[in-house]
């Protein structure tokens, strides 16, 4: 049974509130909330799940009399995508509030210039950085952050590097359940647009495509794979390219929903309803999942919450450091899910498929 906190409702929650819906001590919350390694797993679970449950915050004044010492992360961002960087930034915010924790973001266009930003947030004095997509594959970053010995956390990186701590999904399994899961419908010729190559997760997702593909009994057809660029206008462009082909895909499946987006935008404009002609399906669940017409079919993945592990994670590593007991460094691989909306359907059956 879920245990409630004996609180009156108009007052906010407390510490001691905290530790009894976690079934744990005060002073165990404490250790959590500090980021101090001594404290099991399970437990660490037990009292993030109660915080987030009861929108605890720590207070700052008893944190500083405490002799709390203060911490700053900073979050290095490039990413394409509005509503994956709205969701991202949502989660981090929540996190850093709850652990009293100085949340720096700082924006970093990929390219020349992307290592002396990094470097420049370290002098700023930030204790440990945050890299989401793209840049948790961005090897120079890393690079420059290793050398200064700063604790770094890659998020979404499906081969993060040696020195970082991680949060990630299974890019590759999600891909394939989707892609089986539109084979299962009936297609036939599944449409795939890649997202930028110079992100670890697209070749994975790409990866988990043609798997699904390969154990559903599929031919191989290089021309249903376009590149993208996890942006919508490189969906617009991919969506054209493929719905131009001889023999048109019944289903395109894009490596996230700003792609997939565009692609139900190219179907409307060419006069095809969705799903009745062409399924459309995306990855990530962001809000614009939800306000396009029709809504999409795609993988959730947990981007807020991804952010949220990616602080805590960072947090426990700056004050082992701190304690001179570094602790190893860990990839989180968190639960993904298939939501299935409007914009799947089995094909149509056309004259020509009857003979």
């Amino acid at each position: 049974m879920t245990r409630k906190p004996t609180r009156r409702q108009s007052s906010a929650p407390t510490i001691a509130d905290v530790a009894r819906l976690a079934g744990v001590s005060p002073m165990t919350v404490s250790r959590v909330i500090n980021g101090e390694t001594n404290v099991r797993d399970t437990t660490r679970e037990a009292v993030n799940a109660a915080i987030q449950q009861l929108n605890y915050a720590p207070n700052p004044a008893a944190r500083s009399l405490a002799g709390a010492e203060q911490i700053r992360i900073g979050l290095l961002y490039s990413n394409p995508s509005a509503a994956y960087l709205s969701e991202f930034l949502v989660g981090g915010l929540e996190q850093a509030s709850r652990a009293d924790v100085q949340l720096v973001i700082e924006k970093c266009d990929v390219g020349p210039h992307e290592v002396e930003v990094a470097r420049r947030l370290v002098a700023s004095g930030v204790d440990g950085v945050i890299l989401p997509p793209p840049l948790c594959d961005a090897a120079d970053v890393i690079a420059a952050l290793a050398e200064t010995n700063t604790p770094v956390v890659a998020v979404a990186s499906s081969q993060p590097a040696d020195p970082v701590n991680a949060v990630s999904i299974d890019d590759y399994q999600a891909a394939f359940d989707m892609a089986r899961h539109v084979a299962r419908l009936g297609h036939r010729r599944i449409g795939f647009i890649i997202g930028n190559p110079n992100q670890s997760a697209s070749l994975r997702r790409l990866e988990g495509y043609r798997a699904a593909l390969d154990a559903a009994g599929l031919e191989p057809d290089e021309a249903l794979v376009q590149q993208g660029m996890f942006t919508y206008r490189s969906g617009l462009d991919a969506a054209e390219r493929l719905l131009d082909l001889a023999d048109v895909p019944t289903a395109i499946f894009a490596s996230n929903d700003d792609m997939a987006a565009a692609t139900v935008a190219v179907a409307h404009r060419r006069g095809l309803d969705v799903p009745g002609d062409l399924t459309v399906c995306g990855f990530d669940d962001t809000a614009l999942a939800t306000t396009i017409w029709p809504e999409l079919t795609t993988i959730r993945q947990p981007i807020a919450e991804m952010s949220r592990e990616a602080v805590d994670l960072l947090v426990r590593d700056i004050r082992a450091r701190r304690n001179h007991r570094p602790e190893p460094r860990r990839h989180l691989l968190l639960d993904f899910e298939l939501v299935r909306r409007q914009s799947d359907a089995a094909p149509r059956r056309r004259p020509r498929d009857a003979h």
